[in-house]
C-alpha cells in the first residue's frame, strides 16, 4: 500500500488529502524523523512536538506567498519534509546535506534563516512591513516556543506589534505549560466563541455604540472595559498578551489537527497581532523523547528500540567542567554556577541538584544572565557564568558595559567553541577569540587537556578580574585527572 507521504512533494499536495489522511501522515512523517535521526542525531524532541502544527498552517496558509517563519528552528523537521526535501532528508546534518535549521540559500519554503532563539516576532514584524508598504495582502505566521518566549528580544518585538497594531499571527508552542482539564477546555470554548466572526463584530459594534453615548459613553465604555479585563484574567490565561495589544486564542491541544485547521482557518479573518497557544508533548509519538526530552533535544545517533547512544570511556570537558565546579564548590560557598536554559547541555546539573540554591537558571536570556552576574561578583559572590560561545555573542555589551568595565570578577565558560560539526554555522563558536580578546581586563584561556580545564577553572576563580575559559565540544584527550588543584598565576598563560 502506497504511503500517503509519497503523495507530497509540496504544501499544495497537503490541500489534496483529506483532513483523516493528513492525520495519519503525522505518524508517517514521525517515523521518518525518527528513523533518520537515529542514524544522524539531530533535535528530535522538538521536531517530533511540532508535526501536527506543521501540518495544520501548511494545509491552511498557503507558503511560500504566506509567509512562516521558525523560532530558533530546530523543530522544522516536518517542514522541511513537507516543502520538497523529502528525499534529501536521510542526509540532514552530514556534509553536503540539508542543514538541521531553516536556511535561506536551501529553500524559497525558508524565508529566513535562524539558529538561535527569540527572533521570530522580530522577523516577522519586518515581514509585514515590507507587505505593507508593497500593497500586499498575504498572511505572516511566526512559530515560537514557551522557551524562546522568555527571551527579552521576543517581548521587545511583541511591544512593538501590539503598539503598532501590526497584521500579524503569533502561534506560541508551549510544551511545558500544565493546565487542568476544566482550565483548558473552558479557556478552548471562550476562544473558539472570540474567533467566530459574529462575535468579533458584535464586540467592535457594542464598543462603538458604548463610545458614542453622549457625555457618559467614554466611562461607560472604560468600565466595560475594566470588566472584561477582569473576566479575562479570570478565565483566559491570555491577559498578558491581550495587554500588550493582542488578540489571544487558546490554549488548544497543538496535536488536534481537526482543532487547529479551524483555528488557523478562522483567526484569518481576524486583522491585528493575534496569538495563538498550542499545547504539545516534546517528543510526540516516540516513547523514550517523551519521557527524555532534555537527552533527546540535541540527540546523538540512537538505537531506536532502545533510546540508548553509545557511551564513550573518555568524558567530555563538559563533563570534566561540572564535576570540577560542583569539586570546588563544595570547599567555597561563595560560588554560584548560571546557565541560560542549557543545564544539561553546561554540565551543570548535577551542580543544581547538589546546591539548589546556587544555581539559577536565567531561560534564554543571555543578556540578563550576564548582568545579573556581574552584580553577584559586586557583592562579593563567585559567579560562573556557562554558556555556549556562539550564544555569548548575544551578551557582548553586557560583557563589555557590566563586567568588563567595572573589572568584575566573574568566570566565563564557553562551551561549544570552536567549530560545532553538523549543527552548522549558526553554532559555530567561530568568533569568541576575536570578540574577546579586544575586551579590557578579561583573561582569555583553552585548556590543551582536561588537567588544564580543572587547574584554569580554580586559577580562575582566584583572579580579581573576568576570565573566559574555552573548550570543544569533544570528548577530552584521555589523560589522567591531577587530584590536587593549583591556583596558577597570569604571567603563567
Amino acid at each position: 500500500m502506497k504511503n500517503i507521504l509519497d503523495k507530497i512533494n509540496t504544501p499544495l499536495d497537503l490541500k489534496k488529502i483529506t483532513k483523516e489522511e493528513l492525520q495519519e501522515l503525522a505518524f508517517e512523517i514521525r517515523d521518518l524523523i525518527v528513523n533518520t535521526i537515529s542514524k544522524t542525531g539531530g533535535h528530535l524532541a522538538s521536531s517530533l512536538g511540532v508535526v501536527e502544527i506543521t501540518l495544520a498552517i501548511h494545509y491552511i496558509f498557503n507558503a511560500p506567498n504566506d509567509k512562516i517563519i521558525w523560532d530558533v528552528g530546530h523543530q522544522a523537521y516536518a517542514h522541511k519534509i513537507v516543502t520538497g526535501r523529502k528525499e534529501e532528508f536521510k542526509n540532514i546534518r552530514q556534509f553536503g546535506g540539508l542543514s538541521g535549521f531553516p536556511k535561506r540559500k536551501e529553500s524559497v519554503y525558508d524565508i529566513f534563516g535562524t539558529g538561535h532563539s527569540s527572533t521570530s516576532i522580530s522577523a516577522a514584524l519586518g515581514f509585514v512591513k515590507s507587505r505593507d508598504l508593497n500593497k500586499l495582502t498575504h498572511n505572516v505566521v511566526a512559530v515560537i516556543g514557551d522557551g524562546a518566549l522568555t527571551g527579552g528580544m521576543a517581548f521587545e518585538a511583541l511591544n512593538n506589534a501590539g503598539h503598532s497594531e501590526a497584521d500579524l499571527i503569533v502561534v506560541l508552542n508551549d510544551n511545558e505549560m500544565s493546565i487542568s482539564k476544566n482550565v483548558g477546555a473552558l479557556a478552548a470554548y471562550l476562544s473558539k466563541l472570540r474567533i467566530e466572526p459574529r462575535f468579533v463584530k458584535a464586540r467592535k459594534e457594542l464598543q462603538n455604540l458604548l463610545k458614542n453615548i453622549p457625555a457618559i459613553g467614554k466611562k461607560v465604555f472604560q468600565t466595560a472595559r475594566i470588566i472584561e479585563s477582569h473576566l479575562t484574567f479570570l478565565l483566559v490565561p491570555g491577559v498578558l498578551f491581550e495587554a500588550l495589544g493582542f488578540t489571544y486564542l487558546g490554549p488548544f491541544d497543538g496535536h488536534n489537527l481537526n482543532l487547529m485547521c479551524e483555528v488557523f482557518e478562522k483567526i484569518k479573518l481576524i486583522k491585528g497581532p493575534r496569538l495563538i497557544h498550542l499545547l504539545t508533548k516534546k517528543g510526540k509519538g516516540y516513547l523514550p523523547a517523551e519521557e527524555n526530552s532534555t537527552k533527546f533535544h540535541g540527540a546523538m545517533p540512537f538505537d531506536i528500540e532502545t533510546g540508548e547512544t553509545e557511551k564513550s570511556s573518555i568524558p567530555t570537558y563538559t563533563k570534566i567542567f561540572g564535576d570540577t565546579l560542583i569539586e570546588l564548590a563544595k570547599e567555597d560557598q561563595k560560588i554560584i554556577a548560571i546557565t541560560a536554559a542549557m543545564p544539561d547541555g553546561t554540565g551543570l546539573v548535577e551542580f543544581s541538584r547538589l546546591f539548589p540554591s546556587r544555581f539559577v537558571d536565567v531561560g534564554i536570556a543571555e543578556q540578563h544572565a550576564v548582568t545579573f552576574a556581574a552584580a553577584l561578583s559586586a557583592e562579593g559572590f563567585k559567579p560562573i557564568v556557562a554558556i555556549y560561545s556562539t550564544f555569548l555573542q548575544r551578551a557582548f555589551d553586557q560583557i563589555i558595559h557590566d563586567v568588563a568595565l567595572q573589572n568584575l570578577s566573574v568566570v566565563f565558560i564557553l562551551d561549544r567553541a570552536g567549530i560545532v560539526g553538523e549543527d552548522g554555522p549558526t553554532h559555530h563558536g567561530n568568533f569568541d577569540i576575536s570578540y574577546l580578546r579586544i575586551i579590557p581586563n578579561l583573561i582569555l584561556m583553552a585548556p590543551k587537556d582536561e588537567n588544564e580545564l580543572r587547574h584554569m577553572l580554580k586559577s580562575a576563580l582566584s583572579y580579581n578580574q573576568p576570565v573566559v575559559i574555552r573548550y570543544p565540544r569533544s570528548k577530552g584527550v584521555g589523560v589522567k585527572l591531577d587530584k590536587k588543584l593549583k591556583i596558577w598565576f597570569i604571567h603563567h598563560f
